[in-house]
């Protein structure tokens, strides 16, 4: 079974981590997996090919770029995937653009966030491209219920959470520590994720200033890059908290930094399914989230951590000091989200997942090895 995934870039992004865990894990030789990228690369190429997994990529320059297309065009009538499957807007757009209105293979659309921010056009290409799209994986029931509200008709959505990795061995506390300059007994809320103004960072900052106003032996680490980095520090240090919130700027190695810390704090507006808070649940470390429907299919109010109303930066602060200075209570709701990330969202399960799916959908192939024509109002039998 030939399987091509179709996403925009490699970066050290959420999407992008899902794509990687997804084609290492299917399994050999039953798929035979390509990964197309339509403008670069990026840091899970290597991981790709070091697993076998050839990555071809076209170059778009532009929003729109016939070039690309044409490429894109070539590679799947040259190849032949038995499944496409496509992430992000980009990739969903040019997949189904360049299998022409009557695709001869499945096309599987992923879709990995509540995605209000997109313009009208971009919710009208999204329409008009639904006949030729054979089924749509959202990674959250929120996700699932938005595109329902799109007109994506919903007997051809399924719902497949991302999965996490739980961490074999979790960095060495104290090391990690000690490298960060850290005092072991200083207590430490994190925040890791791309710094956009979706994830209200500056609502933490505001929260971490409230607790500094009765504490002083507390610390906030910010590992993320993006647009809202140079205000996020601007306004941190007109609070005179330069010395108190850490920005570390994109990290590889985010697992060392969830390792050295108390407790993980997520203020978004919107999301999909937030890879941080689970791999944050990874690392047994309890949540304080907003309380968004995304957010509400991973921590377990009460158990796993705490649920706040957007915007709400004194209940970040209440619950924060509850469990910064609770750690029976941290660790007790730790390892209740250590274990839910366990038995619910595994990489295995997500793959399986997906592999159960594509078996459904796979058309039958004639000798020559060419596909028969699969339309996709209706699921191609196996």
């Amino acid at each position: 079974m030939r399987v091509l995934q179709l996403i925009p870039t490699l970066d050290q992004s959420g999407a992008e981590k899902q794509l990687m865990l997804l084609a290492t894990g299917l399994p050999r030789p039953e798929c035979d997996v390509r990964v197309c990228c339509l403008t670069r690369g990026g840091a899970y190429q290597a991981e790709l090919e070091r697993a076998g997994i050839p990555v071809t990529v076209l170059g778009k320059r532009f929003r729109f770029d016939p070039v690309c297309l044409w490429r894109l065009r070539r590679l799947l009538r040259e190849w032949s995937p038995d499944i496409l499957q496509t992430w992000l807007f980009a990739g969903n757009a040019y997949g189904r653009l360049a299998a022409g209105s009557k695709p001869r293979f499945p096309i599987v659309v992923s879709e990995r966030c509540v995605d209000s921010w997109k313009a009208g056009w971009q919710f009208r290409v999204d329409r008009f491209l639904v006949s030729r799209t054979t089924r749509l994986i959202a990674n959250s029931q929120s996700v699932a219920a938005f595109y329902r509200t799109q007109g994506f008709p919903p007997e051809r959505m399924v719902v497949i959470p991302n999965g996490v990795q739980l961490p074999r061995e979790a960095p060495d506390r104290a090391t990690v520590r000690r490298e960060l300059q850290i005092p072991a007994h200083l207590p430490v809320v994190c925040f890791a994720g791309r710094l956009a103004r979706q994830k209200r960072v500056d609502d933490l900052i505001w929260a971490f200033e409230l607790i500094r106003a009765t504490r002083s032996d507390v610390l906030f680490l910010v590992a993320g890059d993006g647009p809202e980095r140079a205000r996020l520090e601007e306004f941190a240090g007109g609070l005179g908290l330069e010395h108190h919130v850490r920005f570390l700027g994109h990290r590889a190695d985010v697992g060392r930094i969830l390792a050295a810390s108390d407790l993980f704090w997520l203020a978004s507006d919107f999301e999909g399914m937030s890879n941080s808070v689970m791999e944050a649940m990874s690392y047994g470390l309890p949540v304080v989230a907003s309380d968004i429907p995304p957010n509400r299919e991973l921590v377990v109010m009460g158990e796993t951590g705490y649920l706040v109303p957007v915007g709400d930066r004194a209940a970040f602060t209440q619950f924060a000091d509850r469990l910064l200075f609770d750690p029976p209570l941290a660790r007790q709701m730790g390892e209740a989200g250590r274990e839910r990330i366990a038995t619910g969202f595994g990489v295995e399960r997500m793959v399986q997942a997906h592999l159960d799916l594509y078996r459904m959908l796979s058309p039958t192939r004639e000798p020559g090895g060419t596909s028969q024509p699969c339309g996709t109002s209706e699921p191609c039998a196996a």
